[in-house]
């Protein structure tokens, strides 16, 4: 059985995209396990399907599989990239479209593990040229059940759907021994995604990224979020950031109060988070021989 496949990234964070309403796959796991694979298999982060909704409240539905299988909540920068996919390859287009000073913008609800998403598609001769997702409410627990992991770093817990770690530090290359110790530390029973950021002269905050299941990752999406909010709630920075990332600059804006513009409702304390999407290549890819080469 041949797959068609779309490989895309958001910011360096690579992922294989599936039109799961054509072409469903019976074990995604597993198959993420063997396409992401980057000598014997496609290579990528994990693999994302988008299907239909089973609810009326959401237009598209996601499911995100991290390159070792496990089945992740929430990816910001695989929701960018599925607004990208289905604007650009769905025609014709269904949702309502808005007009605005040299673009045009549409909305997507997106359901996904942590609730519906919404993304604003800015559009620009029928090309998406980016993607604001609202991320929703961040959600703090006491840092005080974490003391074990002082020793590694004090740090901010902050959920953004998926649990985050952020730890702020002169050293953000440490990410690759003190991120792995830390995903699987007793304090984190369900593991956990561990930042390491560094605020810079200009105010912009420079960001390496563990993720579990997937290990170092150019950016990532809710990391990119949680790193903001740390910030902006340890006094390193305010309610709107940029985070530079190995792959790219994503922008946050951690909303004070509601606000209305361009035709969109900004919600109090919500996390917005601003940045691009970009296709990598199509293709095909039979998937009994990839897993049967395991």
């Amino acid at each position: 059985m041949r797959i068609p496949f779309t490989k895309m990234h958001g910011c360096g964070n690579d992922y294989i995209y599936v039109d799961a309403m054509q072409h469903p796959i019976a074990d995604p796991a597993r198959v993420a396990i063997a396409w992401s694979d980057r000598h014997k298999g496609i290579g990528s982060d994990g693999l994302v399907l988008i299907d239909r909704s089973p609810v009326p409240e959401a237009d598209y539905a996601m499911r995100i599989f991290n390159a070792d299988g496990s089945e992740a909540m929430m990816c910001g920068n695989a929701s960018r990239c599925i607004g990208k996919y289905l604007y650009e390859k769905t025609h014709p287009w269904p949702l309502p479209v808005r007009e605005g000073n040299g673009y045009q913008e549409t909305e997507i609800r997106l359901l996904t593990l942590s609730g519906i998403k919404t993304l604003y598609l800015r559009i620009v001769n029928g090309i998406v040229e980016s993607v604001t997702v609202d991320m929703g409410e961040p959600v703090f627990e006491d840092e005080s059940q974490f003391l074990a992991g002082r020793s590694q770093g004090h740090g901010t817990f902050v959920s953004m759907g998926n649990p985050h770690y952020v730890i702020f530090t002169d050293d953000v290359h440490q990410v690759a021994e003190t991120g792995r110790k830390l995903e699987h530390h007793p304090a984190f029973p369900q593991r956990c995604n561990i930042e390491f950021a560094c605020v810079q002269a200009d105010g912009s905050i420079r960001t390496r990224v563990w993720e579990r299941g997937s290990g170092i990752t150019q950016a990532c999406g809710t990391g990119a979020c949680a790193t903001a909010v740390a910030a902006c709630l340890t006094g390193r920075a305010g309610r709107t950031s940029d985070i530079v990332m190995d792959g790219g600059t994503l922008h946050i804006e951690w909303r004070e109060a509601d606000r209305s513009a361009e035709g969109r409702f900004f919600q109090k304390n919500h996390v917005y988070m601003t940045g691009p999407a970009a296709f990598v290549f199509d293709g095909e890819i039979d998937v009994p021989e990839i897993i049967n080469c395991q």
